[in-house]
């Protein structure tokens, strides 16, 4: 199959072919996915793993999700499950894995198959692309993998293996038409959802950022950067721009009788929406917002215990920790007290998390 991009012409069918026979020996042993030799026995991904796994690994890694994927279909088996689960319950269960919009859609999405689909995910990309949450990597993920739509399926691990096979000169993200492309040439129309995920694996165990094993690489033969030599500098991309620093405060106050942290809830819109947090001050540019004791949500005995960072992907932010003893004055404002037993189970996202274990941390143990 022949596809033109400006004055070379590049023939991909054949890295389909090195591909498969490659991921037939070597793909990774995934729990949500069905392995080649299974496949060929006539076994099927089932669509709720094959959705939940993909938007799970949106923006984060294998390791990452694993423990969170066998928790969520041993809680959750079925989309039917998933969609009748309480969404304090669904959040709870993902606090820690981050882009908590994820969390959210995950729940709305689970609520449309179930209630709109009869629990049946739709067969095409173009159908998945209608639900909550689901954009076009994910609809083609899981179009092509759940139900063999050949279909382009290009995440970043599949960009920069096709960046460095043709050479791409273009930088990201202008360079993605003529990547997504020659996915499409590349695609068979037979194991689609295989090809997809030969492509992640290289991406993700060969054909890496940093130091690509090439000499092991199977479609090294049909790699213009490598037998230019020039693999390490692909894919082109543009100098990044400095992150903006951001700054506000959270105040961790503790019930004198138990122990107990005073939380409420963010906003459903917004960053970590729905989540559980200590009360915090807005996130205004460094230097512009209050963060001392005088912005506390009350008044008490504030003590600053020091800063947590957290980097989120358009900007830093710096929080304030402020730490204080009290009896019930929280309990005039929105909000619950939450136990010492129960704090692990609570909504919390990473940052707030270490935010409240510096407030109470005392000589290494908590307070």
């Amino acid at each position: 199959m022949q596809v033109k991009f400006g004055r070379e012409t590049a023939s991909d069918a054949p890295a389909a072919a090195l591909l498969l026979g490659w991921y037939d020996r070597h793909a990774r042993a995934l729990p949500w996915r069905v392995s080649p030799a299974a496949f060929r026995r006539g076994a099927r991904p089932d669509p709720y793993r094959v959705w939940l796994s993909e938007v799970m690994l949106q923006q984060t890694t294998v390791a990452a999700v694993k423990s969170y994927f066998e928790r969520f279909t041993s809680r959750w088996p079925s989309v039917e499950a998933l969609a009748q689960a309480p969404a304090d319950e669904v959040m709870a269960a993902w606090a820690g894995l981050g882009y908590y919009a994820r969390a959210r859609n995950l729940h709305a999405c689970a609520k449309a198959v179930a209630a709109e689909h009869g629990g049946r995910f739709p067969r095409t990309a173009e159908g998945l692309k209608r639900l909550p949450g689901i954009g076009d990597y994910t609809g083609a993920a899981i179009a092509a993998i759940a139900f063999g739509e050949r279909v382009a399926v290009v995440d970043g691990n599949v960009e920069r293996v096709v960046s460095r096979l043709h050479a791409i000169e273009i930088p990201l993200p202008k360079s993605r038409p003529a990547i997504r492309a020659h996915v499409d040439a590349m695609t068979p129309a037979s194991r689609p959802g295989d090809f997809a995920q030969a492509m992640m694996d290289l991406g993700a165990t060969i054909c890496t950022p940093r130091r690509p094993a090439c000499a092991i690489c199977p479609v090294r033969p049909l790699c213009t950067a490598q037998a230019k030599n020039e693999q390490d500098r692909f894919p082109v991309k543009l100098p990044k721009r400095a992150k903006p620093a951001r700054r506000g405060a959270a105040f961790v106050a503790v019930r004198r009788s138990d122990g107990a942290v005073w939380l409420r809830r963010r906003p459903e819109a917004g960053m970590l929406g729905g989540m559980a947090e200590p009360p915090t001050t807005g996130w205004s540019a460094k230097g512009d917002g209050a963060t001392g004791a005088e912005a506390a949500p009350f008044p008490a005995a504030w003590a600053h215990r020091g800063v947590v960072s957290h980097g989120f992907t358009h900007f830093d932010l710096a929080l304030d920790v402020w730490h204080a003893v009290v009896d019930e004055t929280g309990e005039t404002m929105d909000g619950w007290w939450s136990p010492p037993g129960r704090i692990g189970t609570e909504a919390l996202p990473t940052l707030m998390r270490r935010a409240i274990a510096l407030a109470t941390e005392r000589d290494g143990k908590p307070a």
